[in-house]
């Protein structure tokens, strides 16, 4: 039985099998419910992650880019895991590098627009270089096996090995960073006068809500892109729009509960933490398992649009010296995801 049930949420195929068998009618009831659950479970990651923040006295912005950044990106981890295991490891790189774009472009961006994001600087300086970082050496190892073998650049497994190791580093350094400045971070972010609730309720807002958003997700995209397959939509653009937003959607409905709930820095703390996880953490697992060939177009377009919205994303924490990311900041990170999603089709340059 479980069998069953982690093929229907792992296993693409099976996915889409499933999706195949249902009316255009079904298959809307099916998004609708999805999008139901998926709100219900960020809303009770958002309460449980606010309540956790008080009893710990951690600021929430660590508990996002910890807590909730590698529940949101567990599952990804092993699919791509899997998929390198049954001979698909591009998938993981596409994976990784597809979300880390999204994550900083789309929902970083388009939430900046929308509302005011604060600058947790104690964190921001720290983790935010640690996301830089950690793309920055994905791309200068990638460059490092396109120069020694030109014909089939690999990631090998010793990059992966490195990559797992400096994960655990990461870990415990945001755990200590926290501790460090929990008296910054919490004076920072917005008081909550609500009734607390008990730690084990809290823990179990956390990781029902987690369960809830991954499962959500799962179904709605490849009901959604059943539903514009057979409207007609080429299969190339739906591969453009519905891989890069399924790998992020867990990551954008935190993001929307966060704003509606006010409390934005869980927000940050999730697409920053999200963005390390996917190159430390799904890149790495996935190349542990079996190396990771780095097709030719990530080096001419993948990595250079991750790195056009990473670096500006850096120098904006450095730039906002009142404490809050401004709309422009924000249309620029939207604007340069967008252009990448448009040129994706335009161009053909390969999906994510």
């Amino acid at each position: 039985m479980l069998k069953v049930v982690f093929s229907w949420i792992l296993d693409e195929a099976v996915l889409q099998n499933f999706v195949q068998e249902f009316p255009v009618v079904v298959l809307l009831l099916i998004i609708a419910i999805c999008i139901v659950i998926l709100s219900k479970g960020a809303d009770w990651m958002i309460d449980g992650v606010v309540h956790l923040a008080r009893r710990t006295g951690l600021p929430r912005i660590v508990i996002g880019a910890t807590i909730i950044s590698l529940g949101t990106t567990t599952p990804e981890a092993v699919v791509s895991t899997m998929a390198a295991w049954m001979g698909n490891p591009g998938l993981a790189l596409g994976n990784g590098v597809g979300s880390i774009i999204a994550d900083t472009g789309l929902i970083f961006g388009l939430t900046c627009v929308v509302t005011r994001v604060p600058v947790n600087r104690f964190i921001l300086n720290r983790t935010g270089w640690v996301q830089v970082g950690a793309a920055t050496l994905l791309v200068i190892i990638s460059l490092g096996a396109l120069a020694s073998t030109p014909d089939g650049p690999v990631l090998q497994r010793w990059v992966g090995i490195i990559f797992l190791i400096l994960l655990a580093g990461y870990m415990y350094s945001t755990y200590v960073w926290a501790r460090q400045g929990s008296d910054l971070g919490v004076e920072e972010e917005a008081a909550d006068d609500s009734e607390l609730m008990g730690m084990g309720k809290c823990w179990w807002m956390i990781l029902g809500g987690l369960f809830l958003v991954v499962l959500g997700a799962r179904f709605l995209v490849p009901s959604a892109g059943e539903i514009a397959h057979r409207i007609g939509v080429p299969d190339d653009v739906i591969a453009a729009t519905m891989v890069a937003f399924g790998t992020s959607l867990p990551e954008l409905m935190t993001a929307v509960a966060a704003i509606r709930k006010k409390h934005p820095e869980i927000m940050v703390g999730n697409v920053v933490g999200a963005d390390v996880l996917n190159c430390l953490f799904v890149i790495g697992a996935a190349a542990v398992v079996r190396p990771l060939a780095v097709p030719p177009n990530f080096f001419s377009f993948h990595f250079p649009a991750m790195i056009l919205i990473l670096y500006p994303f850096r120098a904006f924490i450095f730039m906002n010296k009142d404490g809050q990311f401004k709309k422009w900041q924000g249309a620029w990170l939207l604007g340069v995801y967008l252009i990448y999603l448009i040129l994706q089709y335009v161009f053909n340059v390969g999906t994510v």
